[in-house]
């Protein structure tokens, strides 16, 4: 596979040039985790109306009499639906405005404008009282807004300044901190869930604004993508970018030859196309429509894995299987995610994307197969048949969390070239959102018994395992083995080879980089010893001037 790691023209001197050691990356490994403090927010607000929608309090400021039920007070299905799943539909919006944004006003600006709009979202949920269902539809659409920017920046931002080496476990860094916000929305709920005053579910939602706000003045002190300064043609900020990244200065070799392999690959890819959104649907030699597709896909796979049934209607679950505390396993199952992302982050460098998607699909399929099996074929009085159901559920969690939860994201945070890297990020965010809020909307109906529902219970586990299924073909045949390579490089790859021949395509890109790093460590070397050998002749030559003249 000739051609695919290029050798730029910068003197005497070979393209790739890496680090002289891990500490200089320390900034920008710390500048990517930080902004991964975005998926706090995004995962707090996905977390927190699970129990706001069963909190006592919240039925009874928002629901109706049934009559059907002896005029208990209810939500109801339609209007649980709506509360649930109206936050994906602004998310859905807010996805596709990302990359305009992202692109007019670079990352970090779009990351400010993306607060502001979450903020006022939320501060319209929190004004929210009795029946006034419209202010709290409104409020969840707008913070939607902003957590559809959020969620279409950061992970692009993380992988635009992550060092290559570490690219995966760092952008993967965005899906725990998801975790975590799903987490502490668990314990908020199980907190207040108990107050007989709005509190109950004013105290959860009020929270976030707390995580924007640290979110927003963290955002000032990071700096810009350098990826972004070379498409608007700022070479210069882009180096200085850079040199804070690698811990440098803006002539360190490193620098100039990263800057130059940028510049060469936009170059290459504006030949194709100007980055316009009908460029990512462009069946060109680069493969644009085809990464598309792949990436929309890949997003909306994620959500078919049924994950969000436990984040969104997880306290109703657990109810149901009978256990006596649904918020304490909300918990309990949100620990198992956080604490298994973990070992995915370290498994996406060391294991792969594309195989870390194969099996992690497989052991879903199987953990689904098996709820569904026990919730249908044995009562609910069954004790530890529920236990066993509860347990399953758990360690269906913790093979998302290490394997689909973050490993989605990277895969999509890599394939694309810079030309159309925002826009075509943002149609993955936007297939995600359209197909959670999809998902949102149709569960309780699926789930739920009584008139118009399908009823199903944990029959709907039949469902999630045969479309886990299909996310396993859909990984094997078309998800490419990105790990350890730069974007550009990640970008000769979706362009030059077929998925199933990436591994092998990858380590022969990684073997000809390491060659040429090394090359060019011994060219840089070499200048060195030759620059201080030619100091040692001036000095020792000035010392003989200064003796001759002292003996004179």
């Amino acid at each position: 596979m000739p051609g695919v790691v290029p050798t730029l023209n910068t003197g005497n001197q070979p393209a790739a040039v890496r680090p002289k050691s891990v500490r200089q990356t320390l900034p920008a490994i710390a500048v990517a985790a930080f902004a991964a403090f975005g998926g706090l927010l995004f995962g707090y607000d996905t977390g927190t109306i699970s129990g706001v929608i069963a909190s006592n309090t919240f039925i009874n400021d928002f629901g109706y009499p049934n009559p059907q039920d002896g005029g208990k007070v209810e939500l109801g299905t339609s209007r649980t639906s709506l509360f649930v799943s109206i936050l994906s539909a602004g998310t859905f919006f807010g996805a596709l405005i990302g990359a305009p944004i992202a692109d007019f006003l670079g990352r970090r600006w779009g990351l400010q404008v993306a607060m502001a709009i979450f903020v006022i979202g939320v501060a319209l949920q929190v004004a929210a009282s009795m029946h006034q269902d419209g202010l709290f539809v409104a409020g969840r659409v707008i913070a939607g807004l902003g957590v559809g920017v959020i969620s279409t920046i950061v992970p692009m931002y993380q992988s635009e300044t992550a060092p290559r080496w570490i690219r995966g476990a760092v952008v993967s860094g965005y899906q725990w901190a998801i975790t975590i916000g799903l987490l502490i929305a668990a314990i908020v709920n199980n907190s207040t869930n108990t107050r007989t005053d709005s509190g109950a579910y004013r105290i959860p939602i009020a929270i976030q604004i707390g995580f924007a706000i640290i979110m927003s003045i963290g955002i000032i002190f990071l700096p810009e993508s350098p990826r972004w300064f070379i498409r608007g043609g700022k070479h210069d900020r882009a180096a200085k970018s850079l040199a804070f990244l690698n811990s440098t200065d803006v002539d360190d070799p490193v620098v100039r030859a990263e800057v130059a392999d940028i510049q060469t690959n936009l170059d290459l890819e504006l030949t194709h196309g100007n980055g316009s959104y009908a460029d990512c649907f462009k069946p060109n030699s680069r493969k644009f429509l085809t990464r598309t597709l792949v990436g929309t896909s890949l997003q909306g796979c994620q959500q078919l894995t049924g994950i969000n049934f436990i984040f969104y209607y997880g306290t109703e679950f657990f109810k149901s299987t009978g256990q006596s505390n649904p918020y304490g396993f909300v918990i309990a199952s949100n620990v198992v995610n956080v604490v298994c992302t973990i070992p995915g982050m370290w498994a996406m460098e060391r294991a792969g994307r594309r195989r870390l998607l194969i099996w992690g699909a497989a052991w879903m399929f199987i953990c689904e197969l098996l709820v569904a099996i026990i919730g249908t074929a044995v009562s609910t009085s069954n004790q530890n048949a529920q236990r066993a159901l509860v347990a399953l559920v758990c360690l269906y969690v913790a093979g998302f969390a290490s394997t689909w939860g973050p490993a989605a994201w990277v895969v999509c945070g890599e394939i694309f070239p810079l030309a159309i890297r925002a826009k075509a990020f943002s149609l993955c965010t936007a297939s995600n959102w359209l197909w959670n809020f999809g998902i949102g909307y149709a569960t309780p109906y699926l789930v739920n018994p009584g008139k118009g529902n399908a009823g199903l219970g944990s029959k709907v586990f039949f469902i999630w395992a045969g479309t886990c299924f299909g996310c396993m073909l859909f990984a094997y045949f078309f998800i490419m083995e990105t790990a350890g390579l730069s974007l550009e490089e990640a970008d000769e790859l979706y362009a030059t080879v077929m998925p199933l021949k990436s591994s092998a395509a990858n380590k022969e890109i990684r073997a000809r980089r390491d060659a040429l790093e090394g090359e060019a460590a011994r060219y840089i070397k070499g200048d060195e010893e030759a620059t201080a050998d030619e100091n040692k002749h001036e000095i020792m030559a000035k010392t003989g001037d200064a003796d001759e003249k002292a003996s004179f």
